[in-house]
């Protein structure tokens, strides 16, 4: 079920992007980014309500709080390289960010995460999956680079601090906090960067609904993230999140553009490959004992 749970995120990510982009598009960047935190604080602020919720009653550790602002950094980095290599690229980049982080959290239990050591027999899924990421990246430009690697080094951080307060409190009352502290870091980062942007010198409204539910359908993300980040290693999550993703991406182009990337087809062939192989092997392995390092 989590995994299936997951699967259905790489879903939800593929529409999240396409709509805050279009959200995007039309106001700017840093505006962007305020209002989709404002719109998910809404929504999650409402649910805590209805709840009766406490989510200050209790103070726990300060590091645990900030996975809302880990979550900013992950869109200023994308907005900055973006333009500078292809949108495959950087999806590759960020796939790697996440795998390389997933597999730091799995081998060593960070921040109290279950442990998914890495050995031998996975290195043959390990490989297609590398192989699948290299086929997407055709363009190469350092500081993209880097910044897409980091971006998707954040995204694993934040959705394990969210994952982490949400088991010492409640998944709402996490989800509330990743928004209200994102919401709180985008406010300076707007105010600082974003003076030049179309809200500001050329505002105007525009009359598709959907690209205002950003925020909404983030909520739903976090909440479902939430539930499922202590239940399946973080290299798992993020392979099956990027190939729910490309599926998605996949049927979503197809239908707006009538066209689909053959680089992003093909790795994420080779990464669904790869996942299916180290599922297998991690299935083996919990039946005959634990693998030899």
């Amino acid at each position: 079920m989590y995994y299936f749970l997951s699967l259905i995120s790489g879903f939800i990510i593929a529409f999240m992007i396409l709509f805050n982009g279009m959200f995007t598009q039309q106001y700017g960047v840093h505006f962007a980014t305020v209002f989709i935190h404002l719109s998910g604080l809404l929504l999650i602020s409402a649910i805590v309500l209805i709840k009766r919720a406490r989510p200050f009653a209790r103070r726990h550790a300060w590091f645990l709080y900030i996975g809302g602002s880990v979550g900013v950094l992950t869109t200023v980095f994308n907005n900055v390289a973006f333009g500078r290599i292809s949108v495959s690229a950087l999806l590759a980049l960020v796939l790697l960010g996440q795998s390389v982080s997933g597999l730091a959290f799995d081998q060593f239990g960070w921040l109290g995460m279950p442990r998914h050591p890495l050995n031998k027999r996975r290195i043959i899924g390990l490989v297609l999956t590398i192989g699948g990421i290299a086929v997407m990246i055709d363009r190469f430009d350092t500081l993209a680079v880097l910044l897409s690697f980091f971006a998707g080094c954040t995204i694993v951080t934040s959705r394990t601090l969210n994952a982490k307060l949400a088991e010492l409190t409640t998944v709402g009352v996490s989800t509330f906090f990743n928004y209200l502290v994102g919401f709180a870091v985008s406010i300076p980062v707007f105010l600082l960067f974003g003076m030049n942007e179309k809200v500001v010198t050329d505002l105007a409204i525009s009359g598709s609904p959907v690209i205002y539910i950003g925020g909404f359908l983030g909520v739903c993300l976090i909440m479902i993230s939430n539930v499922i980040v202590r239940k399946i290693p973080a290299f798992h999550l993020s392979l099956i999140l990027f190939i729910g993703q490309v599926l998605m991406g996949v049927v979503i182009d197809a239908f707006l553009t009538q066209s689909f990337s053959i680089p992003i087809l093909v790795g994420g062939t080779l990464v669904t490959a790869g996942l299916c192989i180290d599922l297998i092997i991690n299935k083996a392995g919990s039946r005959t004992g634990p693998p030899a390092q």
